[in-house]
């Protein structure tokens, strides 16, 4: 089987791809990750073969979420994200070109993997770490906060064709250029031109998000894709020694949530926090979300592999991006998220729902009074500790890659 993976995001957006690239090929597959060059060390250090994508799409997202002022902002935001668009269109086709596979990987950014799969003959399978796509009465689609019913919640699921609304001009003209017939605008991105159901892939833990009794066959709870990528790195002196120095630290970072603003004030929230209560911690900087320096108490830090880093902590604090949540819970760290958009208060309320974690605290809402309460609540609730360690337990036992390897194989 040739497997070529098209996918899109952040870092942590890409990680479970690789692994599943990786996967792939312990299983003698072939298997090729086509995504902005920017990451091409990330997959060639798995040993994973690499296509590069141009970085334009992802580079005007970031800048929207970082600069928008107001309407004239989203406006030009909106114009180059149309012509980004059309170079990743032409990255894709160009991807599927020198790799000639016999089945695509795709996340549903890539919106010419189903063109171009059923231009080849063969078979396209979404695959998004996020119950997003699949309708169902249990739960709302996760951009949603709150439960509207069942059959709200099932008719909420309209909302994900808000991107054929969107952009179905331009996948219609890159339809045209492979001889391929044009499509409503109101197409189901779950369902082929042909009629026939996509399969997809969704890399989460069925004891993280249980599987509603009302999804298809056709969609697939493999469990975490996980690359281990920690195994072979060594935490510098400095890390070392503040581990060694006392008790476990509480670990707060968020990520790639910087967006250019409020940092040094979520750096004075949390250095306050941490006085008050007197709890040692590691803090990641990450992409300009936080701004701190060091103290006795306090070890400030870019980053570090949250896979090596977290079983050495009491508990962690995050934005609720769906990687970090699911090596939180994995790790078997008691977990306290601050969301700032899109899916993050989905898994915020998930965390919180399995007891491993104290109630959301939102970004609009983080001051040096409220992350000490809450700081104080998650590392003393014994609870969260038990409940987080049965989670781990569980999650351990699933092989989330390898059930993806076996559900491709099938489709392949």
């Amino acid at each position: 089987m040739r497997a070529l993976i098209l996918t899109f995001g952040t870092k942590g957006d890409i990680e479970p791809y690789i692994a599943l690239a990786r996967a792939l090929k312990d299983a003698g597959h072939e298997a090729t990750v086509a995504t902005a060059e920017g990451f091409e060390h990330d997959v060639r250090s798995l040993g994973v073969d690499f296509v590069p994508s141009n970085s334009r799409m992802l580079e005007v997202m970031q800048g929207a979420l970082s600069n928008s002022a107001g309407l004239a902002d989203l406006q030009k935001a909106a114009k180059a994200m149309t012509e980004s668009i059309r170079v990743s269109l032409d990255d894709q086709l160009r991807a599927v070109r020198s790799t000639r596979p016999d089945i695509i990987v795709y996340h549903p950014k890539c919106l010419g993997a189903p063109h171009l799969a059923e231009f080849l003959g063969i078979p396209a399978v979404l695959s998004l770490p996020l119950p997003f796509y699949t309708p169902t009465s249990a739960y709302p689609i996760p951009f949603i906060s709150r439960e509207l019913g069942p059959r709200l919640n099932r008719w909420s699921y309209t909302l994900n064709r808000a991107e054929s609304l969107m952009y179905g001009g331009i996948t219609n003209d890159f339809r045209h250029r492979l001889g391929l017939r044009s499509l409503s605008r109101w197409a189901d991105p779950l369902v082929k031109p042909d009629g026939g159901p996509v399969d997809i892939l969704y890399p989460y833990s069925q004891h993280v998000v249980p599987v509603p009794s009302d999804y298809p066959s056709t969609a697939h709870v493999t469990g975490y894709w996980f690359t281990g990528r920690g195994a072979s790195w060594e935490p510098p002196q400095e890390l070392q020694d503040f581990l060694a120095a006392g008790e476990a630290p509480l670990y707060v970072g968020f990520g790639s949530m910087g967006f250019g603003k409020g940092a040094e004030q979520r750096g004075e929230a949390i250095t306050s926090a941490l006085r008050t209560t007197g709890i040692r911690a590691i803090v990641a900087t990450g992409w300009g979300s936080v701004v701190a320096e060091s103290t006795d108490d306090v070890l400030v830090i870019d980053g570090a592999p949250h896979d090596r880093l977290f079983p050495h902590v009491s508990a962690v604090v995050h934005h609720g991006g769906a990687g970090t949540t699911g090596i939180g819970l994995a790790s078997g760290c008691p977990s306290l998220v601050c969301p700032f958009l899109g899916d993050q208060s989905f898994w915020a309320r998930r965390v919180h729902e399995l007891g491993a974690g104290p109630k959301p605290l939102p970004r609009a809402e983080i001051t040096a009074d409220a992350l000490a309460e809450r700081f104080t609540n998650l590392v003393e609730t014994e609870v969260y500790r038990s409940s987080s360690a049965y989670l781990a337990d569980r999650i351990a036992a699933e092989d989330g890659t390898g059930r993806a390897v076996e559900i491709l194989q099938q489709l392949a």
